[in-house]
Protein backbone atom coordinates (compact mmCIF):
# COMPACT_ATOMS: atom_id res chain seq x y z
CA UNK A 1 0.00 0.00 0.00
CA UNK A 2 1.28 3.45 -0.62
CA UNK A 3 2.60 5.43 1.50
CA UNK A 4 0.02 8.27 2.66
CA UNK A 5 1.06 11.73 4.10
CA UNK A 6 -1.32 14.33 5.42
CA UNK A 7 -1.26 17.75 5.26
CA UNK A 8 -2.75 19.49 8.68
CA UNK A 9 -3.88 22.56 7.69
CA UNK A 10 -4.40 23.47 11.05
CA UNK A 11 -1.05 23.52 12.68
CA UNK A 12 2.42 25.43 11.51
CA UNK A 13 4.57 22.45 12.02
CA UNK A 14 5.66 22.27 8.92
CA UNK A 15 3.94 20.86 5.50
CA UNK A 16 2.85 17.16 6.01
CA UNK A 17 2.69 15.26 2.50
CA UNK A 18 -0.64 13.28 1.00
CA UNK A 19 -0.19 9.94 -1.09
CA UNK A 20 -0.81 11.69 -5.27
CA UNK A 21 -3.44 8.65 -5.44
CA UNK A 22 -5.64 8.94 -2.69
CA UNK A 23 -8.67 11.02 -2.82
CA UNK A 24 -7.93 14.58 -1.77
CA UNK A 25 -10.26 14.61 1.93
CA UNK A 26 -12.56 17.87 1.91
CA UNK A 27 -13.04 19.65 4.74
CA UNK A 28 -15.99 19.56 6.55
CA UNK A 29 -17.80 22.23 8.29
CA UNK A 30 -18.42 23.10 11.80
CA UNK A 31 -21.85 21.31 12.86
CA UNK A 32 -22.93 19.66 9.40
CA UNK A 33 -20.27 16.86 9.99
CA UNK A 34 -19.68 13.82 12.56
CA UNK A 35 -16.13 12.57 14.05
CA UNK A 36 -14.91 8.77 13.33
CA UNK A 37 -15.06 8.28 17.33
CA UNK A 38 -18.99 8.64 17.43
CA UNK A 39 -19.02 6.37 14.45
CA UNK A 40 -17.44 3.52 16.04
CA UNK A 41 -19.26 4.29 18.84
CA UNK A 42 -22.88 3.68 17.05
CA UNK A 43 -21.65 0.75 15.19
CA UNK A 44 -20.73 -1.17 18.34
CA UNK A 45 -24.30 -0.30 19.59
CA UNK A 46 -25.56 -1.15 16.70
CA UNK A 47 -23.64 -5.10 16.76
CA UNK A 48 -24.62 -5.46 20.73
CA UNK A 49 -28.29 -4.59 19.78
CA UNK A 50 -28.22 -7.32 17.13
CA UNK A 51 -27.01 -9.84 18.98
CA UNK A 52 -29.50 -8.84 21.98
CA UNK A 53 -32.10 -9.39 19.58
CA UNK A 54 -30.94 -12.44 17.97
CA UNK A 55 -30.22 -14.00 21.78
CA UNK A 56 -33.39 -12.73 23.03
CA UNK A 57 -35.23 -14.81 20.08
CA UNK A 58 -33.50 -18.20 20.70
CA UNK A 59 -34.55 -17.74 24.60
CA UNK A 60 -37.63 -16.88 23.53
CA UNK A 61 -37.96 -19.94 21.17
CA UNK A 62 -36.61 -22.30 24.14
CA UNK A 63 -38.71 -20.79 26.98
CA UNK A 64 -40.12 -23.67 28.79
CA UNK A 65 -37.65 -26.17 27.70
CA UNK A 66 -36.30 -28.76 30.19
CA UNK A 67 -33.00 -30.95 29.01
CA UNK A 68 -33.16 -34.14 29.27
CA UNK A 69 -31.79 -37.86 28.89
CA UNK A 70 -33.59 -40.53 27.40
CA UNK A 71 -33.93 -44.23 26.37
CA UNK A 72 -35.83 -46.70 24.79
CA UNK A 73 -38.27 -49.32 25.50
CA UNK A 74 -36.61 -52.56 25.02
CA UNK A 75 -37.47 -56.64 24.92
CA UNK A 76 -34.99 -58.82 27.18
CA UNK A 77 -34.84 -61.30 29.73
CA UNK A 78 -34.98 -60.37 33.76
CA UNK A 79 -34.75 -61.74 36.65
CA UNK A 80 -35.81 -60.49 40.07
CA UNK A 81 -32.96 -61.27 42.61
CA UNK A 82 -32.64 -60.53 46.17
CA UNK A 83 -29.40 -60.12 47.70
CA UNK A 84 -28.83 -60.54 51.64
CA UNK A 85 -25.22 -60.67 53.41
CA UNK A 86 -24.18 -63.15 56.41
CA UNK A 87 -22.26 -66.12 57.25
CA UNK A 88 -21.74 -69.55 56.36
CA UNK A 89 -22.49 -71.82 58.87
CA UNK A 90 -23.51 -75.69 58.93
CA UNK A 91 -27.24 -76.85 59.25
CA UNK A 92 -28.37 -76.09 62.88
CA UNK A 93 -28.83 -79.68 63.53
CA UNK A 94 -25.42 -80.50 62.63
CA UNK A 95 -23.81 -78.28 65.21
CA UNK A 96 -23.63 -78.61 68.79
CA UNK A 97 -22.12 -76.66 71.75
CA UNK A 98 -21.49 -78.51 74.73
CA UNK A 99 -21.93 -76.88 78.01
CA UNK A 100 -20.67 -77.71 81.19
CA UNK A 101 -23.06 -79.44 83.53
CA UNK A 102 -21.00 -79.30 86.92
CA UNK A 103 -18.95 -77.39 88.64
CA UNK A 104 -15.04 -78.64 88.95
CA UNK A 105 -11.46 -78.07 87.39
CA UNK A 106 -10.70 -79.38 83.64
CA UNK A 107 -8.36 -82.49 84.43
CA UNK A 108 -8.40 -83.87 80.87
CA UNK A 109 -8.64 -83.38 77.56
CA UNK A 110 -8.69 -85.77 74.61
CA UNK A 111 -8.79 -83.78 71.21
CA UNK A 112 -7.83 -80.36 69.73
CA UNK A 113 -9.41 -78.06 67.66
CA UNK A 114 -9.57 -79.73 63.90
CA UNK A 115 -10.03 -82.98 64.97
CA UNK A 116 -12.55 -85.40 63.60
CA UNK A 117 -14.42 -87.38 65.81
CA UNK A 118 -16.95 -89.97 66.09
CA UNK A 119 -20.89 -89.92 67.97
CA UNK A 120 -19.95 -91.12 71.71
CA UNK A 121 -16.72 -90.22 71.57
CA UNK A 122 -14.70 -89.12 74.80
CA UNK A 123 -13.48 -85.52 74.41
CA UNK A 124 -13.02 -84.29 77.97
CA UNK A 125 -13.00 -85.27 81.84
CA UNK A 126 -13.87 -82.86 84.85
CA UNK A 127 -12.55 -83.72 88.64
CA UNK A 128 -15.39 -86.21 89.74
CA UNK A 129 -13.79 -87.30 93.19
CA UNK A 130 -16.68 -86.68 95.53
CA UNK A 131 -19.41 -87.73 92.50
CA UNK A 132 -17.62 -91.29 92.46
CA UNK A 133 -17.54 -91.13 96.25
CA UNK A 134 -21.28 -90.43 96.35
CA UNK A 135 -21.83 -93.38 94.05
CA UNK A 136 -19.79 -95.53 96.20
CA UNK A 137 -21.76 -94.92 99.22
CA UNK A 138 -24.95 -94.96 97.82
CA UNK A 139 -24.23 -98.17 96.32
CA UNK A 140 -23.68 -99.80 99.65
CA UNK A 141 -26.91 -98.43 100.70
CA UNK A 142 -28.27 -100.15 97.55
CA UNK A 143 -26.75 -103.68 98.97
CA UNK A 144 -28.12 -102.95 102.68
CA UNK A 145 -31.48 -102.33 101.32
CA UNK A 146 -31.62 -105.38 98.98
CA UNK A 147 -30.68 -107.54 101.89
CA UNK A 148 -33.20 -106.02 104.44
CA UNK A 149 -35.64 -106.60 101.29
CA UNK A 150 -34.92 -110.39 101.02
CA UNK A 151 -34.94 -111.33 104.97
CA UNK A 152 -38.84 -109.35 104.86
CA UNK A 153 -39.08 -112.08 101.73
CA UNK A 154 -38.53 -114.95 103.71
CA UNK A 155 -40.62 -113.43 106.53
CA UNK A 156 -43.52 -113.52 104.17
CA UNK A 157 -42.84 -116.84 103.10
CA UNK A 158 -42.70 -117.91 106.93
CA UNK A 159 -45.78 -116.17 107.61
CA UNK A 160 -47.76 -117.68 104.53
CA UNK A 161 -46.80 -121.06 105.85
CA UNK A 162 -48.06 -120.42 109.31
CA UNK A 163 -51.78 -119.39 107.83
CA UNK A 164 -51.84 -122.52 105.70
CA UNK A 165 -51.36 -124.88 108.99
CA UNK A 166 -53.66 -122.29 110.42
CA UNK A 167 -56.26 -122.59 108.47
CA UNK A 168 -55.47 -126.72 108.03
CA UNK A 169 -55.90 -127.11 111.43
CA UNK A 170 -59.12 -124.79 111.34
CA UNK A 171 -60.34 -127.32 108.80
CA UNK A 172 -59.61 -130.44 110.70
CA UNK A 173 -61.30 -128.92 113.93
CA UNK A 174 -64.11 -128.15 111.85
CA UNK A 175 -64.90 -131.99 111.13
CA UNK A 176 -64.34 -133.20 114.67
CA UNK A 177 -67.25 -130.27 115.66
CA UNK A 178 -69.35 -132.02 112.93
CA UNK A 179 -68.62 -135.64 114.06
CA UNK A 180 -69.14 -134.71 117.87
CA UNK A 181 -72.49 -132.69 116.57
CA UNK A 182 -74.27 -135.22 115.06
CA UNK A 183 -73.11 -138.27 117.49
CA UNK A 184 -74.63 -135.28 120.77
CA UNK A 185 -77.66 -135.15 118.59
CA UNK A 186 -77.87 -139.11 118.34
CA UNK A 187 -77.61 -139.66 121.93
CA UNK A 188 -80.05 -136.86 122.76
CA UNK A 189 -82.26 -139.63 120.92
CA UNK A 190 -81.26 -142.14 122.58
CA UNK A 191 -81.12 -140.87 125.77
CA UNK A 192 -84.80 -139.69 125.65
CA UNK A 193 -85.96 -143.56 124.53
CA UNK A 194 -83.87 -144.60 127.85
CA UNK A 195 -81.34 -146.50 125.45
CA UNK A 196 -78.42 -145.03 125.85
CA UNK A 197 -77.10 -144.53 129.74
CA UNK A 198 -76.16 -140.81 131.33
CA UNK A 199 -72.46 -141.76 131.62
CA UNK A 200 -72.44 -142.37 127.72
CA UNK A 201 -74.70 -139.21 126.83
CA UNK A 202 -72.69 -136.91 129.41
CA UNK A 203 -69.49 -138.04 127.23
CA UNK A 204 -71.30 -137.23 124.23
CA UNK A 205 -72.01 -134.23 125.28
CA UNK A 206 -68.48 -133.48 126.59
CA UNK A 207 -67.17 -133.98 123.19
CA UNK A 208 -69.05 -132.08 121.54
CA UNK A 209 -68.38 -129.01 123.53
CA UNK A 210 -64.43 -130.07 123.27
CA UNK A 211 -64.74 -130.37 119.32
CA UNK A 212 -67.02 -126.49 119.80
CA UNK A 213 -63.93 -125.24 121.57
CA UNK A 214 -60.82 -126.51 119.43
CA UNK A 215 -62.80 -124.89 116.43
CA UNK A 216 -63.13 -121.40 118.12
CA UNK A 217 -59.09 -121.97 119.28
CA UNK A 218 -58.56 -122.75 115.30
CA UNK A 219 -60.43 -120.01 114.06
CA UNK A 220 -58.70 -117.40 116.29
CA UNK A 221 -54.91 -119.17 114.50
CA UNK A 222 -55.96 -118.56 111.26
CA UNK A 223 -56.69 -114.79 112.14
CA UNK A 224 -53.66 -114.35 113.91
CA UNK A 225 -51.80 -116.20 110.66
CA UNK A 226 -53.51 -113.74 108.63
CA UNK A 227 -52.55 -110.61 110.09
CA UNK A 228 -48.80 -111.75 110.36
CA UNK A 229 -48.61 -112.44 107.33
CA UNK A 230 -50.24 -109.02 106.36
CA UNK A 231 -47.66 -107.48 108.49
CA UNK A 232 -45.23 -109.73 106.87
CA UNK A 233 -46.27 -108.40 103.20
CA UNK A 234 -46.46 -104.97 104.60
CA UNK A 235 -42.91 -104.84 105.97
CA UNK A 236 -41.59 -106.93 102.70
CA UNK A 237 -43.19 -104.06 100.51
CA UNK A 238 -41.79 -101.40 102.78
CA UNK A 239 -38.04 -102.67 101.89
CA UNK A 240 -38.76 -103.40 98.19
CA UNK A 241 -39.38 -99.36 98.25
CA UNK A 242 -36.71 -98.61 100.00
CA UNK A 243 -34.68 -101.07 97.57
CA UNK A 244 -35.80 -98.91 94.43
CA UNK A 245 -35.33 -95.13 96.32
CA UNK A 246 -31.79 -96.36 96.97
CA UNK A 247 -31.58 -97.47 93.47
CA UNK A 248 -33.09 -93.68 92.51
CA UNK A 249 -30.58 -91.94 94.53
CA UNK A 250 -27.80 -94.31 92.94
CA UNK A 251 -29.02 -93.91 89.62
CA UNK A 252 -29.09 -89.87 90.31
CA UNK A 253 -25.70 -90.32 91.64
CA UNK A 254 -24.20 -91.96 88.94
CA UNK A 255 -25.50 -89.15 86.34
CA UNK A 256 -23.43 -86.63 88.05
CA UNK A 257 -20.49 -88.89 87.66
CA UNK A 258 -21.21 -88.97 84.35
CA UNK A 259 -21.81 -85.54 84.16
CA UNK A 260 -18.28 -85.01 84.38
CA UNK A 261 -17.62 -86.96 81.55
CA UNK A 262 -18.15 -85.68 77.94
CA UNK A 263 -18.63 -87.14 75.12
CA UNK A 264 -19.32 -85.94 70.91
CA UNK A 265 -22.83 -85.68 70.07
CA UNK A 266 -22.29 -86.04 66.72
CA UNK A 267 -20.15 -87.16 63.57
CA UNK A 268 -17.67 -84.17 62.84
CA UNK A 269 -14.78 -82.17 63.72
CA UNK A 270 -14.02 -79.94 67.06
CA UNK A 271 -14.81 -76.74 65.44
CA UNK A 272 -14.24 -74.97 69.14
CA UNK A 273 -12.15 -75.39 71.63
CA UNK A 274 -12.01 -72.64 74.30
CA UNK A 275 -10.79 -74.69 77.03
CA UNK A 276 -7.62 -76.05 78.70
CA UNK A 277 -6.51 -78.25 81.62
CA UNK A 278 -7.11 -77.32 84.86
CA UNK A 279 -9.58 -74.45 84.23
CA UNK A 280 -12.53 -74.21 86.25
CA UNK A 281 -15.92 -74.59 84.47
CA UNK A 282 -19.55 -73.38 85.99
CA UNK A 283 -22.93 -75.36 85.49
CA UNK A 284 -25.74 -73.19 83.84
CA UNK A 285 -28.24 -72.04 86.18
CA UNK A 286 -31.72 -70.77 85.43
CA UNK A 287 -31.49 -68.69 82.12
CA UNK A 288 -27.48 -68.94 82.19
CA UNK A 289 -25.91 -71.31 80.32
CA UNK A 290 -23.01 -73.07 81.69
CA UNK A 291 -19.19 -72.80 80.39
CA UNK A 292 -18.62 -73.37 76.42
CA UNK A 293 -16.18 -76.30 76.60
CA UNK A 294 -16.34 -77.09 72.94
CA UNK A 295 -18.07 -77.70 69.98
CA UNK A 296 -18.04 -80.17 67.12
CA UNK A 297 -19.97 -79.28 63.60
CA UNK A 298 -20.46 -81.80 60.65
CA UNK A 299 -19.49 -79.89 57.49
CA UNK A 300 -20.82 -82.24 54.86
CA UNK A 301 -23.74 -79.63 54.50
CA UNK A 302 -22.95 -76.50 54.19
CA UNK A 303 -25.37 -72.62 54.12
CA UNK A 304 -25.28 -69.71 54.23
CA UNK A 305 -27.59 -67.69 56.66
CA UNK A 306 -28.39 -64.07 55.65
CA UNK A 307 -30.93 -61.58 56.79
CA UNK A 308 -33.22 -60.45 54.26
CA UNK A 309 -34.68 -56.73 54.71
CA UNK A 310 -38.76 -56.89 55.24
CA UNK A 311 -39.62 -55.41 52.10
CA UNK A 312 -37.78 -58.51 50.46
CA UNK A 313 -39.00 -61.37 52.45
CA UNK A 314 -41.94 -61.77 50.83
CA UNK A 315 -40.97 -62.47 47.69
CA UNK A 316 -38.65 -65.37 48.46
CA UNK A 317 -39.72 -68.57 48.83
CA UNK A 318 -38.64 -72.62 49.68
CA UNK A 319 -36.65 -73.83 46.76
CA UNK A 320 -35.31 -70.87 45.05
CA UNK A 321 -32.13 -70.78 43.31
CA UNK A 322 -29.66 -68.71 44.71
CA UNK A 323 -26.21 -67.43 43.70
CA UNK A 324 -23.52 -67.41 46.85
CA UNK A 325 -20.60 -65.47 47.14
CA UNK A 326 -18.08 -66.26 49.90
CA UNK A 327 -15.42 -63.28 50.49
CA UNK A 328 -12.72 -66.26 50.84
CA UNK A 329 -13.21 -67.62 47.56
CA UNK A 330 -12.87 -64.69 45.17
CA UNK A 331 -14.64 -65.01 41.42
CA UNK A 332 -15.72 -68.01 42.87
CA UNK A 333 -19.93 -68.56 42.58
CA UNK A 334 -21.28 -71.47 44.20
CA UNK A 335 -25.17 -72.35 43.60
CA UNK A 336 -27.75 -72.94 46.11
CA UNK A 337 -31.20 -73.02 47.15
CA UNK A 338 -33.59 -71.45 50.33
CA UNK A 339 -34.27 -74.38 52.68
CA UNK A 340 -35.32 -72.57 55.76
CA UNK A 341 -37.17 -68.77 56.07
CA UNK A 342 -37.62 -66.89 59.44
CA UNK A 343 -41.04 -66.27 60.87
CA UNK A 344 -39.82 -63.78 63.24
CA UNK A 345 -38.22 -60.46 62.57
CA UNK A 346 -35.19 -59.84 64.10
CA UNK A 347 -34.11 -56.07 64.68
CA UNK A 348 -31.26 -55.25 62.73
CA UNK A 349 -29.50 -53.35 65.86
CA UNK A 350 -30.39 -55.65 68.75
CA UNK A 351 -29.92 -58.69 66.86
CA UNK A 352 -33.02 -60.70 68.72
CA UNK A 353 -36.49 -62.17 67.60
CA UNK A 354 -39.04 -59.35 68.23
CA UNK A 355 -41.13 -62.39 70.17
CA UNK A 356 -38.54 -62.19 72.45
CA UNK A 357 -37.67 -58.47 73.16
CA UNK A 358 -39.25 -55.18 72.89
CA UNK A 359 -38.24 -53.57 69.62
CA UNK A 360 -38.82 -49.99 68.98
CA UNK A 361 -41.41 -49.25 65.80
CA UNK A 362 -38.85 -47.20 63.74
CA UNK A 363 -36.25 -49.83 63.74
CA UNK A 364 -35.19 -51.22 60.59
CA UNK A 365 -36.02 -55.27 60.58
CA UNK A 366 -35.07 -57.95 58.68
CA UNK A 367 -35.48 -62.14 58.60
CA UNK A 368 -33.47 -65.00 58.82
CA UNK A 369 -33.19 -67.20 55.08
CA UNK A 370 -30.70 -70.41 55.23
CA UNK A 371 -29.48 -71.24 51.82
CA UNK A 372 -27.98 -74.31 51.63
CA UNK A 373 -24.69 -74.52 49.12
CA UNK A 374 -25.35 -77.39 46.62
CA UNK A 375 -21.51 -78.50 46.31
CA UNK A 376 -19.36 -76.59 48.91
CA UNK A 377 -15.62 -76.63 48.70
CA UNK A 378 -13.37 -78.64 50.33
CA UNK A 379 -12.52 -77.37 53.62
CA UNK A 380 -15.15 -74.87 53.69
CA UNK A 381 -15.22 -72.74 57.27
CA UNK A 382 -18.02 -71.63 59.31
CA UNK A 383 -17.81 -67.70 60.01
CA UNK A 384 -16.63 -67.01 56.88
CA UNK A 385 -18.54 -63.73 55.06
CA UNK A 386 -20.61 -64.59 52.52
CA UNK A 387 -23.33 -62.92 50.31
CA UNK A 388 -26.41 -64.56 48.41
CA UNK A 389 -28.12 -63.61 45.59
CA UNK A 390 -31.73 -64.99 45.48
CA UNK A 391 -33.16 -65.40 42.01
CA UNK A 392 -37.37 -65.04 43.50
CA UNK A 393 -38.68 -64.61 39.66
CA UNK A 394 -37.69 -64.60 35.98
CA UNK A 395 -39.02 -63.40 33.02
CA UNK A 396 -38.22 -64.65 29.40
CA UNK A 397 -38.39 -61.50 26.46
CA UNK A 398 -40.57 -58.83 28.97
CA UNK A 399 -40.92 -55.18 28.19
CA UNK A 400 -38.52 -53.49 30.28
CA UNK A 401 -37.70 -49.95 30.98
CA UNK A 402 -34.35 -48.64 33.37
CA UNK A 403 -35.90 -48.29 37.02
CA UNK A 404 -35.26 -45.10 37.49
CA UNK A 405 -37.36 -43.65 34.70
CA UNK A 406 -40.59 -45.29 36.48
CA UNK A 407 -41.90 -42.38 38.55
CA UNK A 408 -45.03 -41.57 40.39
CA UNK A 409 -47.50 -38.81 39.75
CA UNK A 410 -51.10 -37.74 41.68
CA UNK A 411 -53.55 -37.27 39.32
CA UNK A 412 -54.02 -33.88 40.08
CA UNK A 413 -50.75 -32.81 38.94
CA UNK A 414 -51.63 -33.99 34.84
CA UNK A 415 -54.79 -32.73 35.01
CA UNK A 416 -55.09 -29.22 33.78
CA UNK A 417 -55.76 -26.91 36.17
CA UNK A 418 -57.77 -24.27 33.68
CA UNK A 419 -59.94 -27.00 32.73
CA UNK A 420 -60.43 -28.67 36.25
CA UNK A 421 -61.43 -24.78 37.82
CA UNK A 422 -63.93 -24.07 35.20
CA UNK A 423 -66.42 -25.66 33.15
CA UNK A 424 -67.03 -24.62 29.45
CA UNK A 425 -68.53 -21.22 29.57
CA UNK A 426 -65.88 -20.36 32.20
CA UNK A 427 -67.34 -20.55 35.38
CA UNK A 428 -65.97 -21.95 38.48
CA UNK A 429 -66.19 -26.00 39.21
CA UNK A 430 -67.32 -26.96 42.38
CA UNK A 431 -64.42 -29.78 43.23
CA UNK A 432 -66.16 -32.18 45.48
CA UNK A 433 -64.41 -33.86 48.69
CA UNK A 434 -64.32 -37.44 46.84
CA UNK A 435 -62.90 -35.86 43.80
CA UNK A 436 -59.95 -33.97 45.73
CA UNK A 437 -59.73 -37.42 47.58
CA UNK A 438 -59.24 -38.63 43.83
CA UNK A 439 -57.07 -36.06 43.21
CA UNK A 440 -54.08 -37.15 45.48
CA UNK A 441 -54.12 -40.80 44.00
CA UNK A 442 -50.73 -41.72 43.38
CA UNK A 443 -50.37 -42.99 39.72
CA UNK A 444 -47.11 -45.02 38.42
CA UNK A 445 -45.68 -43.73 34.93
CA UNK A 446 -42.91 -43.01 32.55
CA UNK A 447 -42.66 -40.09 30.67
CA UNK A 448 -42.85 -40.91 26.64
CA UNK A 449 -41.54 -38.53 24.29
CA UNK A 450 -43.84 -37.50 21.56
CA UNK A 451 -43.41 -34.59 18.65
CA UNK A 452 -40.99 -32.92 21.37
CA UNK A 453 -43.05 -33.15 24.54
CA UNK A 454 -42.65 -35.34 27.71
CA UNK A 455 -45.77 -37.22 27.95
CA UNK A 456 -46.91 -38.73 31.17
CA UNK A 457 -48.12 -42.55 30.64
CA UNK A 458 -49.27 -44.53 33.23
CA UNK A 459 -48.00 -48.02 33.34
CA UNK A 460 -48.41 -51.26 35.38
CA UNK A 461 -45.26 -53.17 36.28
CA UNK A 462 -43.83 -56.48 36.94
CA UNK A 463 -40.39 -58.00 38.45
CA UNK A 464 -37.96 -55.47 39.04
CA UNK A 465 -34.32 -56.63 37.95
CA UNK A 466 -30.93 -55.24 39.23
CA UNK A 467 -31.24 -51.80 36.54
CA UNK A 468 -34.73 -52.64 34.81
CA UNK A 469 -38.16 -53.32 35.73
CA UNK A 470 -40.87 -55.23 33.40
CA UNK A 471 -43.71 -53.18 32.06
CA UNK A 472 -47.10 -55.28 31.67
CA UNK A 473 -48.95 -52.48 30.90
CA UNK A 474 -48.48 -48.79 29.35
CA UNK A 475 -45.72 -48.27 26.98
CA UNK A 476 -44.04 -50.77 23.80
CA UNK A 477 -41.23 -51.72 22.41
CA UNK A 478 -39.47 -49.09 20.66
CA UNK A 479 -40.92 -45.88 22.64
CA UNK A 480 -38.53 -43.43 23.83
CA UNK A 481 -39.05 -42.48 27.26
CA UNK A 482 -37.39 -40.10 29.75
CA UNK A 483 -34.51 -41.39 31.55
CA UNK A 484 -32.86 -38.53 33.72
CA UNK A 485 -31.83 -37.00 34.92
CA UNK A 486 -32.99 -37.55 38.02
CA UNK A 487 -33.54 -34.10 39.33
CA UNK A 488 -35.48 -33.40 35.73
CA UNK A 489 -37.67 -36.57 36.46
CA UNK A 490 -38.32 -35.44 40.01
CA UNK A 491 -40.22 -31.79 38.90
CA UNK A 492 -40.80 -33.03 35.62
CA UNK A 493 -44.24 -31.88 34.08
CA UNK A 494 -46.64 -33.55 32.19
CA UNK A 495 -47.01 -32.00 28.15
CA UNK A 496 -43.40 -30.10 28.93
CA UNK A 497 -41.15 -29.33 25.76
CA UNK A 498 -38.10 -31.24 26.07
CA UNK A 499 -34.54 -30.83 24.35
CA UNK A 500 -32.62 -34.63 24.45
CA UNK A 501 -29.06 -34.82 25.37
CA UNK A 502 -27.37 -38.30 25.38
CA UNK A 503 -24.03 -36.82 25.70
CA UNK A 504 -22.23 -39.57 28.56
CA UNK A 505 -21.49 -37.57 31.20
CA UNK A 506 -17.67 -37.58 32.35
CA UNK A 507 -16.48 -38.66 35.83
CA UNK A 508 -13.12 -36.75 36.80
CA UNK A 509 -11.05 -38.48 39.61
CA UNK A 510 -9.46 -36.34 41.83
CA UNK A 511 -5.68 -36.54 40.90
CA UNK A 512 -6.28 -36.53 37.11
Amino acid sequence: MAEIKELDLGRTNGPTWVDASAPVPTRQRNGTGMKKWKKVTLAVVGVVAFASLAIGGVVWTKRGVVTVQTGKVQRGDLAQIVTANGEVKPVEQNQANVNANSYGKITEILVKEGDHVTKGQLLMRTEDVQQAANVAAQQAGVNTAEADLAAQEASVNSAKAALDTAQANLATASARLNQATDNFKRGQELFKDKLLSQQDFDQRLSDYRVALTGKDSSTAQVGQAKAQYQQALYNRDSARAKVGQSKAQLLGLKNQLDQTVYNSPLDGIVTSLPMHVGENVVAGIQNATGSLLYQVSNLSIMTVEVKVDETDIPNVKLGQTADVLIDAYPNKTFKGHVTQIGESAVGRDTGTTTGSTTTSADEAKDFKVVVTIDDPPPGLRQGLSATAKITTATRQNAVTVPIQAVTVRMRRELEDKEQAAKDSKGSAVTVSAKDKEKGKEELQGVFVVRNGRATFVQVDSGIMGSTDIEIVKGVQPGDVIVTGSFSVLRTLKNNTKVQIDNTPVTTVTAGT
